[in-house]
């Protein structure tokens, strides 16, 4: 049995202590700006840009149309757009969009992991036995953090206290936001998002349940093990389809005028990569604290090899959903490149940095994946760039040019890693860490490739 440590308990509730100080913090100082505070950002950072452009006259109406081309003047581009407005609500967001990119990071981590586990049963695999229980325990933060969406969710929809998702309060005259208004409603918007995390909340539930029973089942029973099979079948279809609507509702919407048919897949290829390597790296810590000694070498390098794999297919479709968009030139989709690209430029060609060219050089050789030490170094820049990902995905439609990385977002991150770790390590010393009669134990306790 595993015993969370009264040291690593410690820090994780030292980290939401200190991270729900940092989010507090940005909500006191940056969730009330005035008029006059955003003209005063806009004057610095016109000055800032012609700072760095002063012969870019051209750059210069480039960046103007690029920050006119989000939220609020699509919305408005028949009445005038109130420069001033979309500023102080921009600042505004800011408290708002720390909070959620580290939210919607974590929930997807602890999702994928949950997916990935449930790819393990569905596929019948041999080798992976071994690390259910890390599977299970890591997954186990879909409930608090699902239930903390459902409240920002419900503060988005219902109150005026922010402004992330522009469509919902919008009044003005758009006939794109009136076409999509049967699917883009506060109502409709709020129970689908319910309705994904309980469906989620709820597969976990009754496949681990039923997991667990295996456990005391009589020896050749495996009625415990088939049902949580077929539920398992069940749940990967039902995230083939809710996947694919919340990438939508939660990440796209921020953007309402901009589409992208690669963009489901790219949220999963981002959220799978990030989930194997929190598998992958606390196996490893587990094993140096004495633990897992089924676990062998071969079962980490394979996790690498998902590592490896994952980080490529991003990168693919990191990149083939800028070629098509960047191929087609329709004004409605290249602004969301645009923007990131002037904007959030150094992180936006950091990204591929840290997501392939460190994890593909690091990990390409095969002996290298068995080496803990290297397989946590190459996940490092995963972890970091990953997030950098979900950050260039959610800031630049929410804070626009005015972001930052300080307080509140270094305290978003501190607290639901916190709230990621206590849940995790806390739920693995439940049980036991290695199954018990599953039908295909032996082969994942004698697994070597």
């Amino acid at each position: 049995m595993y015993e969370f440590s009264g040291k690593l308990k410690m820090i994780a509730i030292v980290l939401m202590v200190l991270g729900a100080l940092g989010l507090g913090y940005g909500f006191l100082t940056g969730s009330n700006n005035s008029v006059e505070d955003a003209k005063a950002a806009i004057a610095h950072h016109e000055a800032e840009h012609n700072a760095h452009h002063p012969e870019g006259k051209e750059t210069h109406q480039e960046t103007a149309h690029d920050e006119h081309t989000t939220h609020d003047e699509h919305a408005s581009h028949d009445t005038g757009f109130d420069k001033v407005g979309h500023a102080q609500t921009q600042l505004n967001n800011r408290p708002w969009s720390a909070l959620y990119v580290p939210l919607f990071y974590f929930f997807m981590i602890a999702l994928a992991v949950f997916v990935f586990y449930a790819m393990q049963i569905g596929a019948s695999a041999g080798w992976s036995i071994v690390l259910f229980r890390v599977m299970e325990a890591m997954s186990r933060a879909i409930v608090p953090l699902g239930i903390v969406l459902v409240i920002f969710m419900g503060i988005a929809a219902y109150t005026h206290l922010n402004h992330i998702f522009p469509w919902i309060h919008y009044e003005g005259v758009d006939k794109i936001l009136e076409g999509k208004a049967w699917w883009l409603n506060a109502n409709g918007w709020f129970i689908r998002s319910v309705i994904y995390i309980a469906g989620f909340i709820f597969f976990r539930y009754i496949i681990i349940k039923n997991n667990h029973e295996q456990d005391s089942a009589p020896k050749g029973n495996f009625k415990a093990h088939e049902k949580a099979f077929k539920y398992t079948i069940m749940f990967i279809g039902f995230f083939l389809i809710t996947e694919t609507l919340l990438s939508i509702d939660w990440v796209m919407s921020l953007d309402p005028h901009w589409f992208s048919s690669l963009f489901a897949w790219y949220i999963f290829a981002s959220s799978i990569v990030t989930a194997i390597t929190l598998i992958a790296v606390v196996v490893i810590y587990l094993k140096s604290r004495g633990y897992l000694k089924n676990v062998n070498n071969s079962h980490i390098h394979d996790l690498a090899k998902y590592m490896f794999g994952f980080s490529i297919f991003w990168t693919y479709l990191w990149f083939a959903q800028y070629m098509l968009i960047w191929y087609s030139n329709m004004p409605e989709e290249t602004t969301y490149f645009m923007q990131r690209m002037m904007q959030y430029k150094t992180i936006f060609y950091a990204m591929p940095i840290l997501n392939l060219l460190f994890p593909f050089l690091i990990l390409m050789d095969s002996d290298y994946k068995r080496i803990s030490w290297i397989v946590v170094f190459a996940g490092l820049f995963i972890f970091v760039g990953h997030y950098i990902d979900f950050f260039v995905m959610i800031m630049p439609s929410t804070t626009g040019a005015y972001w930052h990385f300080g307080i509140p977002e270094i305290g978003g991150i501190l607290f639901f890693l916190g709230l990621f770790v206590f849940c995790g390590f806390h739920n693995l010393q439940k049980r036991a860490l290695v199954p018990k009669n599953n039908p295909y134990l032996q082969e994942s306790e004698h697994y070597h490739y």
